[in-house]
């Protein structure tokens, strides 16, 4: 069983698309406007990953992301060269989410660190594939 895609809901279509396809590099496959009620619907992909990146539907306010709720937390991408690539996200303008006051930190079997996406989704990068 491999991934094929995560949905994400967002009340910002426009801040939330730039975030990923500038910040994080995904590309536009398909939009499709005024979709089930919702203004829109997304595909945007990245290698052999797909994000369904859509609103709410026309008169709903989605609720702010809580990481205290149960279900997903946080994405995680594994990359080869973590350092590298948070530079380059700080330059662009990441919401970083700090531990100590440190971008880039240590936990078993390697280093990470976190972002905040527009909408509130917490994308964590790796630097090793063992948990």
């Amino acid at each position: 069983m491999i991934v094929h895609h995560f949905c994400i809901q967002t009340n910002d279509y426009e801040k939330s698309l730039t975030f990923y396809q500038e910040l994080l590099g995904f590309k536009l496959v398909n939009e499709t406007k005024n979709f089930h009620e919702r203004q829109y619907n997304t595909w945007l992909q990245h290698d052999d990953l797909y994000i369904e990146l859509q609103t709410g539907k026309q008169t709903q306010q989605l609720a702010s992301f809580n990481k205290e709720t149960e279900g997903l937390a946080h994405i995680c991408f594994y990359v080869e060269d973590l350092q590298q690539l948070q530079q380059k996200l700080e330059k662009q303008g990441a919401h970083f989410l700090k531990k100590q006051n440190k971008a880039i930190y240590y936990v078993e079997g390697g280093a990470l660190f976190k972002i905040k996406a527009p909408e509130g989704t917490i994308i964590e990068f790796r630097d090793s594939l063992i948990i």
